[in-house]
């Protein structure tokens, strides 16, 4: 009699392993994705495997990709895709690109057609705002230009929208983020001001909500903003914590309604926040700067009574801030000075001039963080409360996009290309 073969319970655990890691070969981690802007937390945490410490446009490079048109958005990733947006003909054609991650474009797909375009600041592109993705669809938006929804596999668009209008002055700038069946992004217009939140299978407005300020005393090109919002979780709840013109606020993220609010005098501020041991750290303005921590467990008006500190000196205009242990890291436009802020008091842990322009946002990996400059520079400190410059890199154009990360991957985003950038041998 013949009997079906025995696998002993070591083969068959061989197998199973095996199995497994064929998965994920094939397909990443969802944990390795980056999702949004500054990432799955959007605060600029890398997850998983440290990023390398050093490149060169010789050392530690796997690919670089040219991107077709100019736009400051960073990537995000899916799998195995890529997606970025970008502009041509002088914002008068608007694309989102898929490179895979062998370094493959896959898609090149008109969005839209703007017979017009608005003015924009020198420093700023028409493809600025970083898109959002998830599991077969990826959501691009540029601002008062049109918002969609494109099929991750076919590049189909799937909807549009066109009339969500405002005045940018200085271009569009902020990001859009998803949150359960929802789409937020800001519209904070020097004519109008406002948030919004659409259906992400079908695009319809699901809440709309104004801003509560009076903004009736103060000049129109102090009315907008550029910040993108951040989703937090307080006790049991969600709060979609979002900076504007004049102060910031605090929403219910599933329907609009406004829960606190702090007031401070400043506009055209770009940094998101960050929401970190228990209080979210705000920049309040462009020209003048400030951070501010507040305890976000308030009702109202909360400025008097929930502002645990403020910080003026040397404050960035544009990068965000990345914060962990108890240490805030920022880096200022201009003049490329570094520092190290102590979260609890907002007191100043150490300050180091690093040099060049800033708009792209820092990120942590480990024990390191990780600061782009304008002209293709980074600069890598140690994390800590000790300053400690590891390495200084150099590539051949600027970086105005802040970076996705993915896997041990750094995937940078120059004015000219996109790189790959992790440790030989990988």
């Amino acid at each position: 009699m013949k009997h079906a073969p025995v696998f002993s319970s070591c083969r068959l655990w061989t197998l199973l392993v095996t199995g497994v890691l064929l998965l994920l070969d094939a397909s990443p981690l969802v944990g390795q994705n980056w999702p949004q802007f500054r990432g799955p937390t959007g605060d600029g945490h890398v997850a998983g495997k440290k990023l390398v410490a050093s490149w060169s446009e010789s050392e530690n490079i796997r690919w670089k990709v040219a991107v077709p048109g100019d736009g400051w958005s960073s990537p995000v990733i899916w799998g195995d895709q890529l997606w970025m947006t970008s502009a041509r003909k002088e914002g008068r054609e608007l694309y989102a690109q898929c490179i895979t991650r062998q370094g493959e474009l896959i898609h090149d797909v008109k969005i839209f057609d703007v017979e017009q375009p608005q003015v924009k600041n020198a420093l700023n592109s028409f493809a600025s705002p970083t898109a959002s993705i998830e599991e077969g669809r990826l959501y691009v938006h540029f601002g008062t230009y049109g918002t969609a929804c494109l099929d991750t596999g076919s590049g189909k668009i799937l909807w549009s929208r066109r009339d969500l209008a405002l005045d940018h002055q200085e271009g569009p700038g902020s990001s859009v983020i998803l949150h359960g069946d929802l789409l937020i992004f800001h519209c904070d217009g020097r004519d109008i001001q406002y948030l919004a939140a659409l259906h992400k299978q079908t695009g319809e407005t699901a809440w709309k909500t104004h801003r509560s300020i009076d903004l009736s005393k103060v000049g129109d090109f102090a009315r907008k903003a550029f910040s993108t919002p951040l989703v937090v979780t307080v006790g049991n709840a969600t709060q979609l914590v979002s900076p504007a013109a004049q102060g910031c606020y605090s929403y219910d993220p599933a329907t609009g309604k406004e829960l606190w609010r702090v007031r401070y005098s400043g506009f055209s501020a770009v940094p998101s926040p960050v929401f970190a041991g228990g209080k979210v750290h705000v920049i309040t303005d462009f020209g003048k700067p400030e951070i501010w921590a507040v305890r976000p467990d308030g009702q109202g008006d909360v400025t008097e009574t929930h502002v645990e500190w403020t910080f003026s000196g040397s404050v960035s205009s544009t990068p965000s801030v990345v914060a962990a242990d108890g240490l805030i890291y920022l880096v200022t436009d201009k003049t490329g000075i570094a520092s190290c802020l102590d979260m609890a008091s907002g007191e100043l842990v150490w300050r180091h001039r690093i040099g060049g322009s800033f708009s792209a946002s820092p990120i942590l990996s480990g024990d390191r963080v990780y600061f782009f400059d304008r002209d293709g520079q980074t600069t890598v400190l140690a994390h800590g409360r000790t300053l400690k410059v590891l390495s200084v890199n150099k590539l051949q154009a600027g970086c105005m996009a802040s970076p996705a990360a993915s896997d041990g991957a750094l995937y940078l985003r120059s004015t000219t290309h996109l790189y790959r950038i992790e440790a030989a041998g990988r």
